[in-house]
């Protein structure tokens, strides 16, 4: 018998508040199924099994709030036999676990029936729940879009934008749980100053080739497939990783564990304060087609609460882009378990000199946060080298 325990999110995650079970005891489950949805600061996420199995018995109902790693489901993995179902551990809350009979399988939450099978009642993340009744809205009349049909804080905004103006002040805990995620945040990044010895270092790129070659590549498209600069930037920091598998992993247990694979976490900012990095898997392979489909897919998905835990586990290093009303730089934190962060500031023409000659060119401010346990400056600047000598030839991203 196996332990399914709940899985960390990411650095700024402690806790989570199981919102609905999407299995069963008796059911078969595969590696990359979703069992549960799980609401932390930041979203309501759709969680993931990574082994295969049948779920013998869930550990913890719907409405617990558990520590990250705390046991919440028990699997039984092929060729096993049914057996005895160890006891929650005392985090998880819940009720004590009876030895099975021959004729009924355990489980805390497997009885009654009820409490593992969806209600009538519509699923709504706790902190959505709260602002409907704040604003004396039904939350079970708003349509919602989070996963599985998860009503989030947008849904509920937009309902109200649909009510009669309320007549009263109300609380603002849309307000509440932004200031959460704010505190989520500052903890995990505050470990990282405190943690990982960081460098900084930034390379000015002249951006007037990939610039040109975007807007004829986009003349020629319809307005729905054209591709953004975010993407060709996106893309030349994949290719150019391949070249520094030191920038490209994780520091755990003392130790730096490279990635064979590069997935790009992609800081997004959401609608109710703070960000968000999930990520888009094997960008090196994509096609810029591609590429921008998965990064739109991304951000609408992120800024509607409705995100899978892979995504938010598999980052094998974060890029930040300000965009175009961004500032100049930036200079990021590195988002541990990672090793390094990439950012872009906004293009903007500038004086360069081209052919002994100054004029106005659009550039950029690529630069790169990077952990001194793992890497050190001549490598990360040889690495904003090759970024800048990617970006230059946008016809072979």
């Amino acid at each position: 018998m196996t332990e399914f325990r709940l899985p960390s999110l990411g650095a700024d995650m402690d806790e989570g508040k199981l919102l609905e079970w999407k299995v069963k005891p008796g059911d078969a489950v595969r590696k990359g199924d979703v069992v549960a949805v799980v609401d932390t600061t930041k979203a309501a996420v759709e969680v993931e099994i990574w082994q295969e199995g049948v779920i013998e018995a869930l550990l913890i109902e719907p409405g617990t709030t558990v520590p990250v790693g705390t046991a919440i489901a028990m699997l039984r993995v092929p060729g096993e036999a049914p057996g005895m179902v160890p006891p929650a551990a005392p985090a998880a809350a819940s009720p004590p676990v009876s030895a099975p009979s021959p004729k009924a399988p355990s489980g805390p939450v497997s009885a009654p029936a009820e409490a593992t099978v969806p209600s009538a009642r519509k699923p709504v993340s706790p902190a959505a729940r709260k602002l409907a009744a704040a604003l004396g809205l039904d939350p079970d009349r708003i349509e919602g879009t989070g996963p599985h049909g998860v009503v989030t804080l947008d849904d509920v905004e937009r309902a109200r934008g649909k009510a009669p103006p309320a007549t009263a002040s109300v609380p603002t805990p849309a307000a509440d749980r932004a200031a959460e995620m704010r505190k989520s945040i500052a903890a995990a990044m505050s470990r990282s100053k405190r943690e990982i010895p960081h460098y900084y270092l930034a390379e000015t790129i002249p951006m007037q080739r990939a610039a040109d070659w975007l807007a004829a590549e986009n003349a020629r498209r319809p307005l729905t497939g054209r591709i953004l600069m975010a993407v060709l930037q996106l893309k030349a920091v994949a290719l150019a990783l391949q070249g520094f598998p030191e920038l490209n992993g994780f520091w755990r247990d003392g130790a730096f564990q490279p990635s064979k694979a590069v997935h790009l976490g992609v800081a997004i900012s959401i609608r109710q304060g703070g960000l968000v990095a999930p990520a888009i898997r094997d960008v090196p392979s994509l096609d810029l087609d591609r590429l921008m489909a998965s990064l739109a897919d991304l951000v609408k998905r992120a800024r509607a609460g409705n995100l899978r835990s892979s995504e938010f586990s598999d980052p094998t290093i974060t890029v930040t882009n300000l965009g175009d009303a961004g500032a100049e730089s930036t200079f990021a934190v590195i988002y541990p378990p990672q090793v390094a962060i990439v950012g872009f500031g906004r293009v903007a023409p500038r004086p360069w000199v081209d052919g002994g000659e100054v004029r106005a060119m659009p550039t950029v401010v690529a630069s790169i946060s990077g952990d001194h346990r793992v890497s050190d400056g001549h490598r990360g600047a040889a690495f904003l080298v090759e970024l800048a000598r990617r970006l230059q030839e946008p016809e072979k991203l």
